[in-house]
This record gives structure tokens, sequence and C-alpha cells, in this order.
């Protein structure tokens, strides 16, 4: 196996870091309702304000997945679909969470997971802030040719700094 994708400058990236990023509004009791229904899990933690405050949360919480998307476009920012109508856009975006893009030619991304590390719930009414790093960078051979895995990790921690969520996403590209 041969690394040829893995060049200098992409392994000069492992290790990158965003700055810490703070969501456009802190979490939301009517996102938190729309989440937790759209997760299927009704426990009231997520919507009894009565049960929630007499409750180990002491208040409304969301769904362990949530702090990932609390991260929105921020009004009066550009939209990302608007890149479609250049000419030279594929529709691909070798950047992930802000980070520097992995510059590799290959022209397929595919998900390859998230494990999810959970420290606390997030309370209605807090902000969250995330940062992200590339933890590896590796190259693999696959029956259909090479591919190069990307693994992400972002930190989300709210305003005290106290760590929320863990998540690891791992892309693959082919």
């Amino acid at each position: 196996m041969s690394d040829e994708y893995i060049t200098e400058k992409v392994r000069n990236i492992i290790g990158a870091q965003t700055e810490w990023v703070e969501s456009t509004h802190p979490v939301e009791a009517s996102e938190v309702r729309r989440f937790h229904q759209a997760t299927m899990d009704d426990a009231p933690r997520y919507w009894d304000e009565q049960w929630a405050a007499t409750s180990r949360y002491q208040g409304l919480v969301a769904p362990p997945g949530f702090p990932v998307h609390a991260f929105r476009r921020a009004a009066h920012t550009p939209d990302p679909l608007d890149e479609m109508n250049k000419p030279d856009f594929d529709g691909l975006s070798r950047s992930f969470s802000g980070l520097p893009a992995v510059e590799v030619p290959l022209p397929r991304d595919l998900n390859g997971g998230y494990e999810y590390e959970l420290y606390r719930y997030a309370r209605v009414g807090e902000k969250v802030l995330r940062q992200a790093r590339y933890k590896d960078i590796v190259q693999r051979d696959g029956r259909s040719g090479p591919m190069v895995f990307v693994v992400i990790e972002e930190m989300y921690v709210n305003e005290a700094g106290e760590k929320l969520l863990k998540v690891t996403n791992t892309q693959i590209m082919r």
C-alpha cells in the first residue's frame, strides 16, 4: 500500500483545530420539542417543565445529540447553496466543520459514521460552543481502490466551559 494521497500538505493539517464557535442562539424549548419529536423520544425531561424542575436536571434539557444541531447559518450570512451557480462548483466541500480543506483528488465522499460521547444534556437557555480538529487522516486500500479516512473530533461545551458532547466523525474519500 502506498500513501500517495497523504502528502506533506495533508499530513500538516492533522491536529489543526478551529477556534471555539458559539451557536447563534441559546438552546430553545421549541427547538428541543421539535428535536425530541423527530427522534421519537418522549421523555418528560424534554417537554414537561414541572417534572423537569423537580428532577436531577432542574429544568428542561435537550436530547443528547442536540448540540450538533444548535449550529445554523447566522442571519444575514451567505447561503452556501448560492455556490451552485458558479461554473466550477462540483458539489463537494473538502473543508469539514470550518477546518482547512483536505486536498485529496478523490472524487467521492462517504459518511463513515459517528461516535457520540455524552457528558451531560444541554439545558434550555444555555449557549453551546464547538471546537473541531482533525484527529487523523489515513489512507487504506479497498477493493475499489485507495480510500482516505478523515477523522474529525468535535467538542461541544456550554458557555461556562462544561463539556456536553464529543462527536467523532469519519469521512471517507474514494
